[in-house]
């Protein structure tokens, strides 16, 4: 009887995760998603703005609609996208400018982007920008961009003397410090407390008086309804005709809102790293007062 001896087998442990060749296959189909991803958004890209791609739309430029003597300058800070490749101002149909206009009385028919250039002779009411390089967001522009686009509008508010220059302060400007520093270099003064409203400075060498308003966009967090901007609309209507010595009309009712600054910026901040990624043309919303009040009191 013979007993042969086995040797004795030691178990092979499988490496954990997918083979090699499994995931060189897979990382290649990622590559070829990703591409494929990337171009159909360039292709999106091309095919909103006909086929321009988003560097010959930023060689665009607005041209301002202004004149002598406007009841109402409306000062945005800089063209967007889609402003430039149009050649109108406020030309995205989710914002709610044109219908604030409406609602409050400022116009007496509903208008769009299409009728810019005919507000001055109509209303009395124009547009400009404080920078005029078109970029995808208010973001990329620099702070020497706006300082200097912020001498400049000096010179033009001077020179074409409006009644009003209103505008959308945006929630960049105020974080950025941008609007406390023109504050100081334009009036004097160092900016504090600042309200939506009617400002307590003129623009110097000038009667202009100016009024700030949250964004018109429709991600403004505190006021993402048209509804909830109109009231500052019809503020503004109501400032100029006390201006004009005009007999106030009582047409229009209006609701009272309250407004949250530092929720207005926590939402704004982390509604822009989302809206930014999808829609060049996202505004940042505009906020100012640090403590909830009536915004009814802003003008006063």
């Amino acid at each position: 009887l013979f007993l042969l001896s086995v040797p004795a087998v030691t178990p092979v442990k499988k490496k954990r995760g997918r083979p090699p060749k499994q995931q060189a296959e897979e990382g290649e189909t990622q590559e070829e998603e990703d591409e494929v991803e990337a171009t159909k958004k360039a292709k999106r890209i091309l095919n909103r703005f006909n086929g321009m791609s988003v560097a010959e739309v930023m060689a665009r430029t607005l041209p301002d609609v202004i004149t002598y003597n406007l009841d109402i300058l409306i000062i945005g800070i800089n063209p967007g996208l889609l402003s430039a490749f149009k050649g109108h101002h406020y030309p995205n149909p989710g914002n709610h400018f044109w219908k604030c206009l409406f609602l409050s009385g400022l116009t007496d028919e509903q208008l769009n982007y299409m009728h810019d250039q005919s507000l001055p002779e109509k209303y009395s009411i124009g547009f400009t920008n404080m920078v005029e390089r078109t970029t995808p967001g208010s973001k990329d522009l620099s702070s020497k961009e706006i300082r200097e686009g912020g001498r400049q509008l000096l010179e033009k508010l001077q020179k074409y003397k409006p009644l009003i220059a209103c505008t959308d302060v945006l929630l960049f400007i105020i974080l950025s410090g941008i609007y406390e520093i023109f504050c100081k270099e334009t009036f004097g003064v160092k900016a504090k407390n600042l309200e939506f409203g009617l400002q307590p400075y003129k623009i110097p060498e000038t009667e202009t008086v100016c009024y700030l308003m949250p964004s018109s966009s429709p991600r403004c967090a505190q006021f993402p309804r048209a509804q909830d901007k109109v009231h500052f609309y019809i503020k503004l209507k109501e400032l100029r005709d006390q201006m004009k010595g005009l007999v106030p009309s009582r047409e229009v009712e209006e609701t009272q809102y309250s407004f949250n600054l530092q929720l207005a910026k926590e939402d704004a901040k982390r509604i822009a790293i989302k809206e930014e990624q999808v829609d060049p043309e996202y505004e940042s919303c505009s906020g100012l007062n640090d403590n909830p009040r009536q915004s009814s009191n802003v003008t006063n």
